[in-house]
């Protein structure tokens, strides 16, 4: 919904409406993440997109039967691959879409979903999705409140406990209950779409390959920080695409941030003064990826200072070092992909090899 929240709005703004598919689950080699979604709205504009072109056309005409009734859907498609070509889903992957009606009367909480999302608050929505009873019902989550409902308490405290979860870490997903909010059960699928704020990249020194790397960064959609303890070097104009740009020791910077399991930090000052304090510290984080730049000679040292400093060998072993995918990379452009790859393969569980020489499903987890 991030994507078409200002759109949505404003169609629903002064008593207007909208019907909003989502991706709630997907399979195969899907074009769109679950999250993604598309609008019609009442006047007949198709905003957004749920498979980069693939089913647009089919759920538009849906999203015109949805505004018509009211009554949400909950659609599959590209079950086979025959299926795919039928509604031009040619990549053969599977869509799960719930397609709902979105108005003032059904969302009156829009506005401040916007707003939380608007200034980087954290804030979550469940909607069920399927069940006997309750499809289209809303539960807005914030870590210190709800508002709304998914038709009673029990339900409602439930999901509240399992959604602060999946919204610390930023995920977005299903849970599953019997049909009156039971954990083990089955029967009640709610959609939960987290709306955390964006995930956090440091790097550590003020160089070329920091620059590079930044603008990747932001590519991939982090809140981008630069830390140098020299001055000269640490400077906005150095680094206009960073977020932020620090003067300060790596380290006793990094001692005062929250850090979370999306964090990632990339070493790049290869200067043991800089290093090995700044690792001391991230390393003893829940960061979910750290890497620090170096030739072998120079990590097999680094290990040593870090291994005197009272690191464990479970703690060094979440170092990534020497950083990134062995791309044959030489420039910072290349260098900085490289990471950045390392990065995503790190958080999914590729294998990072070339896909033309791997079998099996292209998404790890996915049926082939």
């Amino acid at each position: 919904m991030r994507e078409v929240l200002n759109d949505l709005v404003s169609a629903t703004s002064d008593g207007g409406s909208a019907a909003m598919a989502t991706v709630v689950r997907t399979w195969r080699s899907a074009p769109r993440p679950a999250g993604a979604s598309m609008l019609v709205t009442d006047t007949g504009e198709a905003v957004g997109s749920v498979s980069g072109g693939c089913v647009e056309g089919a759920l538009y005409e849906l999203g015109k039967q949805v505004l018509a009734d009211g009554a949400p859907r909950y659609e599959t498609y590209g079950v086979s691959d025959d299926d795919a070509f039928a509604v031009g889903l040619t990549c053969g992957g599977i869509l799960e879409v719930f397609v709902e009606k979105v108005d003032n009367q059904t969302w009156p909480e829009l506005a401040g979903i916007a707003t939380s999302i608007a200034e980087e608050l954290p804030v979550a929505v469940a909607t069920i999705v399927r069940g006997p009873r309750f499809v289209g019902q809303h539960l807005v989550v914030r870590p210190d409140h709800t508002e709304g409902s998914l038709g009673t308490s029990r339900l409602d405290d439930t999901v509240r406990e399992d959604v602060i979860g999946m919204l610390a870490s930023g995920i977005t997903g299903f849970l599953h209950y019997g049909p009156a909010g039971e954990r083990l059960g089955e029967g009640l699928d709610v959609f939960i779409a987290s709306y955390a704020p964006a995930p956090q990249m440091f790097i550590f020194g003020a160089i070329d390959f920091s620059a590079a790397l930044v603008r990747v960064g932001k590519l991939l959609g982090f809140k981008v920080t630069v830390v140098d303890a020299r001055p000269v070097f640490a400077t906005k104009k150095r680094f206009q695409e960073a977020d932020e740009v620090v003067v300060d020791w790596p380290h006793r910077w990094l001692e005062k941030q929250q850090v979370d399991s999306r964090t990632v930090i990339a070493v790049l000052t290869h200067d043991v003064k800089f290093d090995v304090p700044a690792l001391t510290i991230a390393l003893r984080t829940n960061a979910g990826y750290i890497g620090a730049m170096g030739s072998r000679r120079t990590h097999e040292d680094r290990l040593a200072r870090l291994k005197a400093a009272g690191l464990t060998d479970e703690e060094l072993a979440r170092l990534h070092s020497p950083i990134g995918l062995d791309l044959g990379a030489r420039t910072p452009e290349e260098t900085a992909i490289s990471i950045a790859a390392h990065m995503v393969q790190s958080r999914w569980g590729g294998t990072g090899a070339s896909l033309a020489n791997t079998d099996g499903p292209i998404h790890p987890g996915a049926p082939r």
